[in-house]
């Protein structure tokens, strides 16, 4: 991405920020008293900054303090959506109010106001403690899939699928740790991870030394991964070189043959032309060799123009991304833009899974949906 464009991206993205903060702001300044604004003020610019100061300590002194102000602005992100909901949940009311008059008088007094304002406080951190205990226990989903072709030698492939990890300072080693004990409890043939392994920059995941549990990972064909929309916000080269010193096989617009069996297919994320200039092949030619006779796995990042896969004779396309908008009301948007947000489908032959991810991005908590593992099992012809 070009400089004059990531500016007019951050500037926007700032704008909205800011704009939004403002709004609650504003609610919550009205409806505590005068003895309290100053202090009020000062809580709320400390939480409106802490993003930002923390992702710009990270840049220049990653520590203690840059993940002390990382995670408390990432649990701010998630407040402020939840946050907006009843500031605007509270000014519908007031609208209704001016024209129907169903409210009595007593509703805009201080001590009304002084109490919706702490019952508002109080939702909103219930729900936080619940999206992050939700985050933090992901679940493991099984699923059978006949595929009509002979593969080999094989009957059958145990597939376990992993999507949006987002490794960095969020999801840290610990969290990391207990997602690779997940995974090989399940004693895969076939470990894949389609896209966003890390979160952005790289050195976070290098200081905790991430890698060696990268390394533990354990299946008889090998780990394989492809790029995200993240691993190019961050820098591709260097995560991607990263994961691969560590055990990962980066798959990057290429197809593998495995065992004489059966091919998987890699392709670079969308967002490559955006933000370094590459351009992904077309289907089309990463199929150029491969024998559609064998079975023909496909990773790819973002679930868009699903038709292309079942129109090139894939057999599964395994997909992450969407998160299903990770926080609700968002699935509702992410279930508007994707012909499939989360879970199954089948389109002709093909077979598609989109995996809402282990992992979480921005807000370190999940209220749409629960983190999740998928364990596929592929049966072949016989």
């Amino acid at each position: 991405m070009k400089k004059s464009q990531f500016a007019v991206f951050l500037t926007i993205v700032l704008s909205v920020y800011t704009l939004v903060n403002y709004y609650i702001f504003i609610t919550g300044l009205n409806s505590i008293p005068d003895n309290y604004k100053f202090l009020y003020s000062a809580i709320y610019l400390f939480f409106f900054l802490s993003y930002i100061i923390g992702r710009f300590l990270e840049h220049k002194f990653l520590n203690t303090v840059s993940a002390f102000f990382v995670w408390v602005g990432s649990f701010w992100l998630g407040a402020m959506v939840y946050y907006l909901l009843f500031v605007i949940l509270i000014d519908v009311i007031r609208l209704l109010n001016a024209f129907f008059g169903f409210l009595s008088a007593s509703f805009y007094t201080n001590e009304y106001q002084m109490l919706f304002f702490l019952i508002v406080n109080a939702a909103v951190i219930v729900i936080l403690v619940f999206g992050y205990l939700n985050a933090v226990s992901p679940v493991i989903k099984r699923l059978n899939i006949n595929i009509g072709k002979k593969a080999g030698l094989l009957r059958s492939l145990n597939i376990v699928m992993a999507s949006d990890i987002h490794l960095g300072t969020i999801i840290n080693r610990k969290r990391l740790r207990k997602i690779v004990n997940m995974i090989n409890s399940l004693e895969p043939d076939l470990i894949l991870l389609p896209g966003d392994v890390v979160d952005e920059d790289i050195e976070s995941v290098v200081k905790q030394n991430c890698g060696e549990d990268l390394r533990a990972l354990r299946a008889k064909y090998g780990v394989f991964a492809i790029t995200g929309n993240h691993e190019y916000i961050g820098g591709v080269e260097p995560s991607v070189r990263y994961l691969t010193e560590h055990g990962i096989i980066e798959l990057r617009d290429r197809a593998i043959k495995i065992a004489n069996s059966f091919y998987i297919i890699g392709r670079e994320d969308r967002a490559s032309k955006g933000f370094a200039g590459i351009l992904r092949k077309p289907l089309n030619l990463l199929l150029e060799g491969v024998d559609k006779n064998l079975p023909v796995i496909l990773m790819d990042h973002q679930p868009v123009k699903l038709e292309e896969a079942e129109n090139n004779g894939i057999d599964l396309q395994l997909s992450g991304h969407t998160h299903h908008g990770q926080l609700w009301p968002f699935n509702f948007i992410t279930k508007k833009i994707y012909e499939v947000s989360m879970g199954y489908k089948q389109k002709g032959d093909t077979h598609y899974y989109i995996s809402p991810g282990v992992g979480t991005w921005g807000p370190p908590v999940r209220t749409g949906n629960k983190p999740e593992i998928i364990q596929i099992t592929l049966n072949f012809a016989a």
